[in-house]
């Protein structure tokens, strides 16, 4: 199989990249290389263009292929807030433009997507596939518009394409943005972890490695115009993320500063993962565990992200998101 795999340089979609040729397939990838897309999380022998999926010149320079597997996404909720606009360009038109080569090629198409798009769950529940899409931030709406337009393109078209919908996500090489990386890097760096509101936000934990097996598990048995949810049934508050930070590194538990919570936040994530089980699919990795081994890569990898953490680019949305609410 000659497979595209499109934000191949990014954190979830390099991890795929080094499974699926593993797995011996044919992998090219296709990446903007915006702030997250990083060639260091590439394996040597990579065949990688630069491109962007909303262009459609970009993406006909790959050329046929048998697959289409689409992790390229503006992703993170906060940048959303300051710039939804990229946000829509990427996710909808982005896919759009992707399913129209699918479409043109008789190719398989796997979108990867997030458990925000359901919204706020409340205690008890677990959303299923089927469930009314309610999402909150404009990260979350833009991700639910690429989705549709993937069952669309499905139902109108007959493209031969599936959905996953991945629950948070965590591992080595995840940009320091994120509350993982940035907690233990800030750990390690002594600075403040700005922990949102109470910290009693209920988040699905699942391993990078998880995630990948799900997807591929998808791409090669999911049938077309169905949505598989991806999660571990690994349920944590984020203040349970945070204390494991701090005990597992042994830093000073004054670094937590709780802050003023960003707007719209879900309260509780939690998907309910029984058809994708169905097709055999099962998490490997224990939460403490996995997160345990994290934290350590982080403590034994500065050179991957301590030049991130010091490039202009970054440090000028941290001032921008946490300065005002640490000074407080």
């Amino acid at each position: 199989m000659r497979l595209l795999v499109t934000g191949g340089a990014g954190f979830i979609g390099s991890h795929f990249v080094k499974r699926m040729l593993a797995a011996s397939d044919d992998v090219v990838i296709l990446d903007k290389f915006t702030y997250a897309g990083n060639p260091a999380n590439l394996p040597a022998e990579s065949e990688c263009y630069r491109g962007d999926i909303a262009v459609q010149e970009d993406v006909e320079q790959i050329g046929a292929v048998d697959a289409i597997v689409n992790f390229a996404a503006e992703t993170h909720v906060d940048r959303s807030i300051h710039g939804p606009e990229d946000f829509v360009r990427t996710d909808v038109l982005g896919t759009l433009v992707l399913l129209q080569l699918a479409r043109e090629l008789s190719a398989r198409f796997v979108q990867v997507s997030t458990d925000e798009v359901y919204g706020d769950i409340e205690p008890g529940w677990s959303s299923r596939e089927d469930d009314r899409l309610r999402p909150s931030s404009p990260y979350s709406a833009s991700k639910a518009g690429g989705d549709l337009q993937v069952l669309a393109a499905v139902r109108t078209f007959g493209v031969n394409a599936s959905v996953t919908r991945g629950s948070n996500t965590y591992g080595p090489n995840q940009y320091p943005e994120k509350v993982l990386p940035l907690f233990t890097t800030n750990a390690l760096d002594g600075e403040p972890l700005p922990l949102y509101g109470d910290g009693r936000q209920v988040r699905d934990w699942l391993h990078v490695e998880d995630h990948c097996a799900g997807i591929e598990l998808v791409l090669r048995e999911g049938q077309p115009g169905d949505v598989y949810n991806v999660a571990a049934n690994e349920e944590h508050e984020n203040v349970e993320l945070t204390n494991l930070v701090i005990d597992h590194l042994g830093v000073d538990r004054s670094l937590i500063r709780n802050v003023d919570d960003r707007p719209g936040h879900d309260r509780r994530y939690s998907l309910d993962t029984t058809k994708l089980r169905a097709l055999g699919w099962t998490p490997r990795r224990e939460w403490e565990d996995g997160v345990r081994a994290t934290i350590d890569w982080y403590r034994d990898n500065r050179d991957w992200w301590e030049p991130i953490k010091r490039s202009d680019g970054f440090r000028e949305f941290y001032e921008r998101q946490y300065a005002a609410r640490l000074a407080t």
